[in-house]
């Protein structure tokens, strides 16, 4: 992701309508499509079968663990990395390892990154991929097995930026995804002087919108992809 003068829009899990379009679905990643989002960002999680499900929480509603289920023990309208990666052809795709130490599928060998690096591969027609985690170590393991493929660390807190900063350029990494509370023109232009691209989490107010843009951010995670178009198109 270069920085330009307008950021990039990436869609929340989708434009996701709740009812209709729900989050992580293909249904979701299609109208994000539709409504002109430059990039998807999306959530991915293990199955019990070493399979992949595109879902933000370790459970479903229903509260079954999904690491404790196989493949096709989910819902259909839970997709796989596969089905989500054919269903955003067209858009970029930021892939969110899902893999925390303190939630109950957390796995310390990080086979999950392996599965997405192959879900990558296996893409056809090939799909662009920014791989991130807020689990430094499980992108470090997508870096060991595929240096080419563009990974981000994601951060909510931001004690000690410099730190921050240089930890993700020691270990090769692309960009930084710092939540929108600890983001101000300074971050921004120490992220990029380190060559790093900054991609903000998650903004739907369009004053911010618009400020960001103004701080020349490289792309904005919105749940209101069409509302964000409308305000960069306007400036």
């Amino acid at each position: 992701m270069s920085n330009r003068r307008n950021p990039l829009i990436i869609a929340h899990r989708g434009a996701a309508v709740p009812g209709s379009h729900p989050e992580n679905t293909v249904a979701a990643f299609r109208r994000a499509r539709a409504v002109a989002s430059d990039w998807v960002e999306l959530d991915v999680r293990r199955t019990a079968d070493r399979g992949t499900a595109v879902h933000h929480d370790p459970r479903l509603a229903d509260g079954r663990l999904i690491a404790a289920l196989r493949r096709d023990e989910l819902p259909r309208e839970v997709p796989d990395l596969d089905e989500a990666l054919a269903a955003c052809v067209g858009m970029g795709v930021n892939v969110e390892i899902k893999n925390f130490a303190n939630e109950a599928d957390f796995d310390h060998t990080h086979w999950l990154s392996v599965a997405v690096v192959e879900a990558v591969r296996r893409a056809d027609p090939p799909v662009s991929v920014l791989v991130s985690s807020f689990n430094i170590d499980a992108i470090d393991h997508v870096r060991a097995i595929a240096p080419g493929l563009p990974t981000a660390l994601l951060t909510y807190g931001l004690d000690d930026r410099a730190a921050t900063i240089r930890l993700c350029v020691e270990r090769g990494h692309r960009a930084l995804h710092p939540f929108d509370a600890t983001v101000d023109r300074a971050l921004v232009d120490a992220t990029h002087q380190a060559g790093l691209a900054v991609n903000v989490w998650t903004v739907d107010d369009w004053g911010r919108i618009d400020a960001l843009a103004e701080m020349r951010v490289d792309g904005i995670c919105t749940n209101v992809p069409d509302v964000a178009r409308r305000v960069l198109e306007s400036r």
